[in-house]
């Protein structure tokens, strides 16, 4: 769907001191329905990157196909009307009404009054803001939650198969964070675009990932899954990027099977119930596919009066293997020892580097309003 082959941005230098590579040799491809979480330090270049989809950066060097085309051949204005965007300040159009900042898209592109007002309305109760209550709203009525959410509904107007988010939840208090991140987790699973998503929060980007983009400097670090990243870092720069908790991350990316997989195979045979076809009425029955730290949420919220193993269970409920408790215990042991020694040499430091990056903010690229950014992103031009 997204591929940046080779892509570079170079800002001159006009003080006389050297240019500016906010973006170096970037490949990354972005698959159909895939959120992919751009991420790195303050200077990473991950802002960059996504404004060169949708053309509000031009690359030095190198090309992005956009569903098997170049991005360049494409006229700007319905790239990007064609794209969804949001932004961390949201960007609405404080003189619209919610329905009228939703449909400003569809407007754009030539769609009946009444069509664009049931499709805001859709879109509305899609992010949880009923239209019969804020449909009429100005943006000054509503709280920082409300008004992100109406972006997100603004992005989703004219059913884009791409959507960019730059940090648009980086403006809004921790609570409401946590539940607008969970309300684009639900949105996704229904919608199923392909996004690429720009934050500088780990835990943000093991939450909402189907593939993380780590970069530095402008250089990317590694690409992969959440999991393939807490398994395997590339450099010491990622374990130390992921941060303190690596281990019990790890947790939530590794299941049940895979513990089992790892003990001596007379204990991963399969189970043979008793003589009435069931198993022991204390045992614990779990889905093979379960992250070991919800097992362990599992286990101690069961009432299974003292039982010493899990049973594992696969797609058709047959049962494949077990796990004694005492492997659960081993398993969040050790988390808990790389948690205490990750990120660290023999001599008790770190190489990666300073966290903050250095020398150029990939948020402050152009120089542009944020009501500038959402006009052109939207396809808007005076």
């Amino acid at each position: 769907m997204i591929t940046f082959e080779h892509i570079s941005k170079l800002y001159p230098a006009h003080d006389g001191g050297e240019d500016v590579r906010a973006v170096q040799d970037l490949n990354v491809q972005v698959n159909a329905g895939e959120l992919c979480v751009l991420i790195g330090p303050s200077g990473s270049g991950k802002t960059t990157a996504m404004r060169m989809v949708n053309r509000l950066v031009i690359p030095t060097e190198g090309r992005i196909m956009v569903d098997g085309q170049d991005n360049s051949s494409m006229d700007p204005v319905l790239l990007r009307r064609s794209i969804g965007y949001v932004i961390q300040q949201v960007g609405l159009f404080p003189h619209l009404t919610v329905a009228q900042n939703v449909a400003i898209v569809p407007r754009l592109l030539g769609w009946g009054k009444p069509v664009r007002r049931q499709r805001a309305d859709e879109l509305l109760e899609l992010v949880g803001l009923p239209p019969v209550k804020f449909a009429n709203r100005h943006p000054r009525q509503l709280s920082g939650g409300q008004q992100q959410r109406v972006g997100v509904a603004r992005a989703l107007a004219a059913d884009p198969k791409i959507i960019l988010m730059d940090e648009p939840f980086g403006a809004v208090d921790p609570i409401t964070r946590k539940q607008l991140q969970g309300e684009l987790r639900r949105i996704q699973s229904e919608v199923h675009k392909t996004i690429i998503f720009v934050t500088h929060d780990i835990s943000e980007a093991f939450l909402l990932a189907d593939r993380i983009v780590l970069m530095y400097r402008g250089r990317l670090i590694q690409n992969g899954t959440p999991a393939e990243l807490l398994r395997h870092p590339a450099t010491q720069f990622v374990t130390d990027f992921i941060g303190e908790d690596q281990g019990l991350r790890a947790l939530q990316y590794t299941t049940l099977a895979e513990i089992a997989f790892n003990l001596p195979l007379a204990q991963t045979a399969p189970y043979v119930p008793n003589a009435n076809g069931d198993h022991a009425s204390n045992t614990l029955v779990l889905p093979g596919s379960m992250p070991v730290l919800e097992g362990l949420r599992h286990l101690a919220a069961a009432d299974t009066d003292g039982a010493s193993e899990i049973l594992l269970k696969d797609k058709q409920g047959d049962i494949t293997g077990r796990i004694t408790n005492s492997n659960l215990v081993i398993a969040l042991s050790q988390a808990l020892v790389t948690d205490g020694a990750q990120g660290l040499h023999a001599n008790g430091s770190s190489d990666a580097g300073s966290r903050d990056g250095g020398g150029y903010s990939a948020g402050n690229s152009l120089s542009d309003t944020h009501t500038r950014d959402t006009r052109e992103a939207n396809g808007v031009h005076s």
